[in-house]
């Protein structure tokens, strides 16, 4: 526990220290992340997506059911090389959703079991451990499924997180919204460390995920 929280904390805090570091001054094209992202859009044919400004700090997204392409008001207005990184990460997403990427709609497909899956790891242990109503062998076998759907998840999610950054690099180039240099290095700087968030997520469902099913394996064994 104390490990994938210390490695989950260690990957937000670079995340936040490279984008800190990396959203200051303006790129060349003086270009705000908001106007990069309809230019994408644009440019890639996609006339469905609506682009939406929240308030929530790093907290963008795009969510491919509705069709949004979610940016905070600091990236949608800013125009350092992170605002325009994230930006064009998100339109990645698009870009996945507009060429059935395929990893992009088995995540989608994925999304309804896995939030059981987390609510079943949050509350079971819980349950068991005050009612007594569920065995514990039984209530293990129950958190390795939970634990082995969230890393299952989470591992798609890495093809579908890598992809739209790798993207995000093409495009803004194509599109000279960034100039080659500093401005290209600080926005792979950016998108590498997010990267690295969802890598920490993997690890962390993968331990628990063997941490609950080595101890059944253990006992099958001795049986």
């Amino acid at each position: 526990m104390i490990g994938t929280m210390a490695l989950s904390l260690l990957a937000a805090a670079r995340v936040k220290r490279v984008y800190n570091r990396c959203n200051r001054g303006s790129v060349w094209s003086g270009v705000t992340g908001g106007e990069a992202a309809a230019m994408i859009l644009r440019q890639a044919g996609i006339r469905d997506v609506e682009i939406a400004v929240h308030d929530q700090m790093l907290g963008d997204h795009y969510d491919p059911i509705h069709k949004r392409l979610v940016l905070s008001s600091e990236n949608y207005h800013g125009s350092s090389p992170a605002a325009l990184g994230i930006a064009a990460h998100e339109c990645g997403h698009a870009l996945q959703h507009q060429s059935a990427y395929g990893p992009l709609h088995w995540r989608m497909a994925a999304v309804g079991i896995t939030t059981y899956a987390n609510q079943v790891v949050m509350w079971l242990p819980v349950l068991g451990m005050f009612t007594g109503l569920i065995e514990p062998m039984v209530a293990l076998w129950i958190l390795a499924l939970a634990w082995g759907l969230i890393m299952l998840f989470n591992l798609v999610t890495l093809p579908v997180e890598f992809d739209a950054s790798r993207r995000a690099k093409l495009v803004l180039r194509r599109l000279n919204l960034i100039a080659p240099g500093s401005e290209a290095v600080a926005v792979s700087q950016v998108l590498n460390a997010a990267a690295w968030t969802y890598v920490a997520a993997f690890a962390t469902s993968l331990a628990y995920f063997f941490w609950h099913l080595l101890p059944l394996l253990n006992g099958r064994q001795r049986e």
